[in-house]
């Protein structure tokens, strides 16, 4: 399951003599060790020695000590700095603010300061309307966190979670053009998360909701929804179940089935878990079973919160009480946001006939992908290292695109699933076989076909709203 990753990259600076072989002995020392070499540089040539950097994917840091270690175990040879090319990558952050006007003389700065600017903050203190078009809310999105449920690695808190919520900003620009911003809360309380998110709206466009734990997102979300004009969404639910949507359409296609009738089985009934359920219920799914850490949720049980309480109500008709391995007998389809290894061989081996698994735990799936493909037809993950990666960055720049460019100030139902048809749609028939059911996150139609089909959604809600507010006798 553990393989070299470049998010454990390395480059070890090492001291080597200056012999015709050096280098391919450094390489095969690092190659023997386990790691997958990405680049070997000599920067230094002297008469006796040379200095090469070194650079690989490990594993881990433990990873990293043994090529280190495989190195200076050869005659000669001395590491002599090893450099952890991640941390390296977040010296000083990676977000910086960029001015979109030159400042190169008085006559520049009397229009974007004092003097002139009074008039532009005059115009919209007389209407409010025109900041979105006199500021940057036009095109800025808050990435709102607590840091209560930071990618697999939990409670972490607000100022760890802020490389995460950095990195989300940077996708947002990266992939859409968006302008975004990490505001990391130190509370988790969640009038005071509501209260202070509605005091900043009015520099935003948007609220990317990000990495809040269930079920206190679920309020926050709804809350801000009801008590905010501009549009919230939280990415952890909706963003995983657009893209889930997405792939799901086309391992279907690839195996043959239709969503009305296969059995579907979640794990996990967090925040993705019921955002998954309710789309999949949205679109036709007829037969869905729930499990949480007890077992199958089911309508012959008291659930403490309204979600589990929805999701017993409106899933597993049957009235299925069992476990999770019981429950994936038979099942067609298998979706995971839960937990590291939370199923085996034996449990993929009973699913029907060309099942289909999902295994999108962070960074340790529910299984190992590769184990799962001996009895599956078609397996996913939320991992970059192997095929078909369900990763939420196909759906919330384009999504947040989207909302800005229709000047949205709500979500609906239809833009989730005009987003996942966008995305499923950029597999081409001629492309589409076990390996390849969702596009790369580098797809560069990606972004503008979801922005796309999100503006058209809300434009139409937007069209179909001003008709129902006309009078009969207008």
């Amino acid at each position: 399951m553990a393989n070299p990753s470049p998010g454990n990259s390395i480059t070890l600076r090492v001291e080597a003599p200056s012999s015709f072989t050096a280098t391919s002995e450094l390489a095969a020392a690092v190659g023997g060790a386990g790691a997958a070499i990405t680049a070997l540089d000599v920067t230094e040539s002297h008469h006796d020695t040379l200095v090469v950097d070194v650079t690989c994917n490990t594993t881990d840091d433990d990873h990293a000590a043994r090529v280190k270690d495989a190195l200076n175990a050869l005659d000669g040879v001395k590491v002599q700095h090893v450099s952890d090319r991640t941390f390296l990558m977040h010296l000083g952050g990676k977000l910086e603010v960029v001015p979109k006007v030159a400042l190169r003389n008085r006559d520049d700065l009397s229009r974007a300061y004092t003097p002139g600017v009074a008039r532009v903050c005059l115009a919209i203190a007389e209407d409010p309307s025109a900041a979105r078009n006199l500021t940057i809310k036009r095109n800025t999105i808050a990435v709102v966190t607590d840091g209560s449920a930071v990618l697999g690695l939990g409670n972490i808190g607000p100022a760890a979670a802020l490389p995460v919520m950095e990195g989300k900003a940077a996708l947002f620009k990266q992939f859409a053009n968006v302008d975004a911003w990490p505001v990391c809360l130190d509370t988790q309380d969640t009038e005071e998360i509501i209260m202070i998110v509605k005091a900043l709206a009015p520099v935003y466009g948007g609220v990317n909701l990000e990495d809040i734990a269930a079920p206190r997102c679920f309020e926050i979300e709804n809350r801000l929804r009801a008590e905010l004009d501009i549009p919230v969404f939280h990415d952890d639910q909706h963003g995983t179940a657009i893209v889930t949507l997405a792939a799901l359409v086309n391992a279907l296609r690839v195996v043959g089935k239709k969503l009305a009738d296969v059995k579907i089985v979640v794990s996990g009934v967090g925040a993705a878990g019921s955002a998954i359920i309710q789309l999949l219920k949205a679109q036709g799914a007829n037969h869905i079973i729930a499990a949480g850490r007890s077992g199958a949720i089911h309508h012959g049980a008291k659930y403490d919160d309204e979600h589990r309480s929805w999701i017993a109500a409106n899933t597993n008709e049957a009235g299925f009480s069992g476990s999770l391995h019981e429950a994936l007998k038979g099942a067609d389809v298998f979706i995971g946001v839960s937990a590291p290894n939370v199923i085996g061989e034996e449990q993929v081996a009973s699913m029907a006939k060309d099942a289909i698994v999902f295994a999108m735990a962070n960074p340790t799936p529910e299984i190992d992908p590769v184990i799962a493909s001996k009895h599956a037809a078609v397996v996913a993950t939320g991992r970059s290292d192997y095929p078909n990666q369900i990763n939420n960055v196909l759906a919330f720049p384009g999504f947040f695109r989207g909302l800005l460019d229709a000047g949205a100030s709500d979500i609906i139902p239809e833009m989730l699933v005009a987003a996942a048809k966008a995305i499923a749609n950029r597999v081409a028939d001629d492309e589409l076989n076990a390996s390849y059911i969702i596009p790369s996150v580098f797809d560069p139609h990606v972004a503008a076909d979801v922005a796309a089909a999100v503006a058209a959604a809300a434009r139409a809600n937007s069209a179909h709203a001003a008709t129902r507010a006309v009078p009969a006798h207008a």
